[in-house]
């Protein structure tokens, strides 16, 4: 049986902060009822700690989490691909819903400055989970 599920394709450069913060969000204030990926045109080699630093405080774990290099098949696959900050280095096609989320860049950034850009990101999960038609489980205000 296919999955029904919505699926979602978080891009940023180095897939070491905004689009790994925004992916560990949707899956885990959807309760697993949204495919989630996220991917980056560059990707650095590991998450930028002061993002797992702030996801930590939320409760979310994302030390596991490795930066993966963009490819045609997961957007491809996705429903939503939603760009941070990638420019063109993202591959086009017909038929998929495209957003570009402008957020600051946690890159070089500590802990303070990046808690305002996760909680920005947080919200916009939760207006896109609503669009998506899937409830949210302890989004709060």
């Amino acid at each position: 049986m296919p999955d029904s599920r919505p699926s979602v394709l978080f891009v940023c450069v180095h897939n070491a902060g905004r689009s790994q913060m925004a992916a560990a969000y949707t899956a885990h204030l959807s309760g697993g009822r949204v495919e989630v990926r996220s991917a980056g045109s560059a990707p650095a080699d590991t998450i930028n700690p002061a993002v797992r630093e702030a996801m930590l405080e939320e409760g979310i774990d994302i030390a596991a989490e490795r930066p993966k290099l963009l490819t045609p098949e997961a957007v491809q696959s996705s429903d939503v691909v939603i760009t941070m900050g990638c420019g063109d280095a993202c591959p086009f096609y017909p038929g998929k819903r495209y957003l570009d989320w402008e957020l600051d860049d946690p890159a070089g950034q500590g802990v303070d400055a990046v808690r305002p850009i996760r909680d920005e990101v947080r919200r916009r999960v939760v207006v896109l989970l609503g669009e998506l038609g899937v409830a949210t489980e302890g989004a709060g205000s």
